[in-house]
């Protein structure tokens, strides 16, 4: 048996067969047919590649019976000369066709793999912020790597070798049983001591291979969490590298036990395969060389009979195995299916229309919200953690909060952690859906805006700005693409960071490292800031973007923020006292409601729950001149 037809045996044989307990679904072969129809001409010039490389696979064998039977027996020199020319122009034909048949089977196979990565990562992005506070990256990137790969096996590797085999068995069969039924059947009877031990070192194997995944999925989490700049960081404050430099290598030791073992399995099975074939070769040399010499056949046909022998088993062990092998590639389709069937729980609505212009107002109108359930938002299978929830919805976040923003104005939101404060400003940009009552911008629900309307009017800078691992102006470009130098160069002065990035040997173009890390805090901070200018947003929320900024940095920022919030609706969230001074009006919110609102003055006046928050946080800050 050839090396081919062993390795068709072994993948067949080293499947998950409790897959084959999964039913076919109808609809999702019709779903799974939609994405090969753009690629039906492909498909349809392969699968005759697949018909005529499986005749010309039979016609070699039957020439070269024909070459010692009729040529070199009887001394036909001219007819083994021909033959044997022919069977060199069938040989150059095979492998062309080979090329031929690889190239459709790329084509198809990488044509789907564009359509479904690009599907997916499309509609991943427009998944809500929740989704991604539940979904693990890694499972999500598992999806658009192995899971779409897999899909894309089921139109070439699966549809190819499933029709390939069949075509190929029954040619192959037809023949042999024409040359002889006597030599065909004691092939076939041999087939149980074929399959029945490539099945048990099969199940062996699926064992082993689990396991080697699970291990190595473990030693790359490790590898992920540790390589990444926070949790090297993490590890060398805590003094642990020698600790993890031992965890690692206990997790490699694993993985380098279960890859031995798993490479004696492998030597084990293709050694069984390949004894199994051997002796089956033998048999049929011993059972027809006796009809040879009885002269029931002839040495040609014996010769043909034994190279038949060996494109038998191969395609007849993979069938033995065909559902597990059609069930595992629909596996694979359910998986990324199971992700673009699961709708963004905020998206736009039918009509949606795009912010009106001019200055804009923001109003509250007794907005109820709590964050939505794992089911709501997320898939088991992408979180661990998810499996386990109860489905219960958390607590009210906010309770009947209503206030309104003039357009404008500056408006600070105060109060202690988790009271919800974040959470206001994440309503403002539509990252969540409120759960009774609305919140307007311009007048309108922000529900009936269209999401990537309301976003480009809307600037956002977090406490912890994220930076992409590019160059600075990579990092401004994303707020204006069409931004020129000069635009990035009155952004970073306004954000007092233009001296810095001038004193870089790359200006612009320095590469900030991984999440900005390359960067002091109060850099990254200014350079976010510097992005924001740029967007040049009629709404501006601030989520402590100066917290990570020194006192002579917040005063340069807070003097480019004046200048640059004039005219603009401003929330902010402060733990400064410098910006709540300045803000028209100051919104307390305690437990998920507005506790107080007015001014500074007014407030400390009135003695409430801005008056403790100032004693405790603020009394003791400098109020920058």
């Amino acid at each position: 048996m050839s090396n081919e037809n062993v390795w068709i045996a072994y993948r067949s044989m080293t499947r998950d067969r409790s897959i084959s307990a999964k039913s076919l679904n109808r609809a999702l072969i019709r779903r799974i047919l939609g994405y090969g129809r753009p690629y039906r001409l492909f498909i349809a010039a392969f699968l005759v590649t697949l018909v005529i490389t499986s005749i010309l696979s039979v016609a070699q064998p039957l020439l070269f019976r024909r070459i010692i039977d009729q040529g070199i027996s009887v001394g036909d020199s001219r007819l083994v000369t021909f033959t044997a020319v022919l069977i060199g122009i069938i040989a150059i034909i095979d492998a062309g066709l080979g090329l031929v048949a690889r190239w459709f089977s790329s084509r198809i196979g990488e044509g789907l793999i564009y359509d479904l990565r690009t599907e997916v990562y499309s509609h991943v992005q427009n998944q809500s912020v929740a989704f991604f506070t539940r979904a693990q990256t890694g499972a999500l990137i598992s999806r658009l790597n192995s899971d779409v790969i897999g899909a894309q096996q089921a139109f070439t590797s699966t549809l190819g070798g499933v029709l390939g085999n069949m075509i190929s068995l029954v040619i192959v069969l037809i023949t042999m049983f024409i040359l002889s039924w006597q030599v065909t059947v004691v092939s076939l009877l041999l087939v149980p001591l074929f399959i029945v031990p490539a099945r048990w070192m099969g199940r062996r194997l699926q064992g082993m291979t689990r396991q080697s995944m699970q291990l190595n999925s473990d030693m790359s989490v490790q590898m992920s969490e540790r390589f990444n700049v926070a949790g090297a960081l993490l590890v060398k404050l805590f003094g642990r590298p020698a600790d993890e430099a031992a965890n690692f290598s206990g997790r490699a030791e694993q993985v380098r036990d279960i890859g031995v073992k798993m490479a004696m399995a492998n030597r084990w099975f293709f050694t069984a395969l390949t004894l199994v074939a051997a002796l089956a070769t033998a048999i049929t040399y011993g059972l027809g060389g006796n009809l040879v010499i009885s002269g029931v056949l002839t040495l040609g046909t014996l010769l043909a009979l034994v190279g038949l022998l060996a494109q038998l088993y191969g395609p007849l062990t993979a069938l033995s195995n065909v559902r597990v092998e059609v069930m595992t590639a629909l596996v694979s389709f359910e998986r990324v299916f199971e992700i673009l069937d699961l709708p963004p729980l905020v998206r736009d609505a039918p009509g949606a229309r795009p912010v009106g212009a001019g200055p804009l107002e923001v109003k509250f109108e007794e907005v109820w919200f709590k964050y939505p359930t794992a089911a709501q938002v997320s898939l088991a299978s992408l979180e661990s953690i998810a499996r386990k929830d109860t489905g219960q919805a958390d607590a009210d976040v906010l309770r009947g909060v209503s206030f309104e923003v003039p357009a404008g104005t500056l408006t600070a939101l105060v109060g202690p952690s988790g009271a919800g404060k974040t959470t206001v400003s994440a309503l403002v940009n539509r990252l969540y859906d409120v759960s009774d009552g609305a919140v307007l911008v311009g007048g309108d629900d922000v529900r009936e805006l269209q999401m990537q309307s309301l976003h480009q009017a809307i600037g956002t800078v977090t406490q912890d700005a994220h930076l992409f691992h590019d160059t600075i102006r990579a990092n401004l470009l994303y707020a204006k693409p069409d931004a020129t130098e000069d635009d990035m160069l009155a952004a970073c002065r306004s954000a007092q960071i233009a001296d810095l990035i001038g004193a870089l040997p790359g200006g612009f173009d320095t590469v900030v490292g991984d999440r900005g890390y390359r960067l002091s805090g109060g850099e990254k901070q200014r350079i976010a800031l510097a992005r924001l200018l740029l967007k040049a947003p009629r709404i501006v929320i601030l989520d402590e973007a100066t917290a990570h900024l020194d006192s002579e940095s917040e005063v340069a920022v807070q003097l480019a923020l004046d200048s640059a919030l004039v005219g603009r609706t401003s929330i902010v969230i402060a733990h400064r006292l410098s910006t709540i001074r300045r803000a028209d009006q100051i919104l307390v919110v305690v437990d998920g409601q507005i506790a107080e609102r007015g001014t500074h003055e007014e407030l400390i006046s009135a003695c409430g729950a801005y008056f403790d928050l100032y004693e405790a946080q603020f009394a003791d800050q400098v109020t920058p001149n």
